[in-house]
């Protein structure tokens, strides 16, 4: 994008964008692009439940604000801020008044990972936000274009240039990049034990008393330091990795109650409910959306 484009306020994006003045979503993916997720959508009174990524999220609010936690404390991100999240940090999200409308990408690790390596000599490095809420208005204009490319029918040359290049501005801007062999992310040793065994039995009706003996402490001192390290407690640990697993079957084709069942849900009421408040979509929807050409 030229340094000369005319840029229309952030302001005026949402309702021409065509997320209007009531509660909307359009989710779709660009399989190109390693399958990568992308949102538009209008909230008045939805509300996320507390939930991590396995990607990336980048979102550009366009009209309105968002309230949100993060880290333990609320931010908010008003019209023309990009929202920033790295993987597997714990964040909800609200309308911060009336409403609010955003553009949001959520690209793989290893497509980020390979961005930031391509920037910096070869080295494989991962790319590290400290910030939630960056004002960068110019590019925040250049994210919402972007994510309009890659919901219209446009050659792989046209949203592979424009998404590579505006991601490797935001890379070299806002992010730290971190060799990979730094080591790991610091958590304790009672709590990575925790996590492994929570991953590994994700489909099962795990109990605190389960946990507790895994990790030979009292249930007490495995909800404190569960959610002192992660930001959530274990039960909320557990459904988002439902949902992620859910994400990777729908997105493979898996019929929803099958879905549901194979991912360690009541029932299909149940995986709606939580995959929704988890992604802002139903399964239905997350589970139709088409390739963009």
């Amino acid at each position: 994008m030229s340094n000369g484009t005319a840029w229309p306020p952030i302001t005026e994006l949402g309702a021409a964008d065509g997320l209007g003045t009531t509660e909307t979503t359009r989710y779709w993916r660009v399989p190109r692009l390693d399958n990568l997720d992308c949102l538009a959508a209008r909230f008045e009174t939805y509300e996320f439940a507390t939930h991590a990524h396995d990607s990336y999220g980048f979102g550009v609010i366009l009209d309105g604000a968002q309230r949100f936690r993060w880290r333990g404390i609320d931010h908010i991100a008003p019209a023309g801020s990009l929202e920033v999240m790295n993987p597997g940090e714990p964040h909800d999200g609200r309308p911060a008044g009336e409403s609010f409308a955003y553009r949001t990408v959520l690209p793989s690790v290893a497509l980020m990972r390979q961005l930031a390596s391509e920037l910096s000599d070869g080295r494989d490095c991962e790319p590290v936000f400290p910030r939630t809420v960056i004002h960068d208005p110019p590019l925040a204009r250049r994210i919402a274009a972007m994510h309009r490319i890659l919901e219209k029918p446009a050659g792989a040359l046209a949203q592979e240039s424009e998404f590579v290049d505006v991601m490797s501005a935001l890379l070299r801007r806002h992010a730290d990049l971190k060799p990979v062999d730094q080591g790991d992310r610091g958590d304790a040793t009672l709590v990575r034990r925790l996590r492994d065994y929570l991953d590994a039995h994700v489909t099962q009706d795990v109990s605190l008393a389960d946990l507790a003996r895994i990790g030979e402490r009292s249930r007490h001192t495995v909800l404190r330091s569960f959610r002192k390290a992660t930001g959530m407690t274990p039960h909320a640990y557990l459904l988002n990795r439902r949902v992620e697993r859910a994400r990777r079957s729908l997105a493979s084709g898996a019929r929803l109650a099958e879905t549901a069942i194979d991912c360690g849900f009541f029932d299909q009421s149940h995986f709606t409910r939580v995959f929704k408040r988890h992604t802002g979509v139903t399964p239905g929807q997350y589970r139709a959306a088409g390739a963009v050409a």
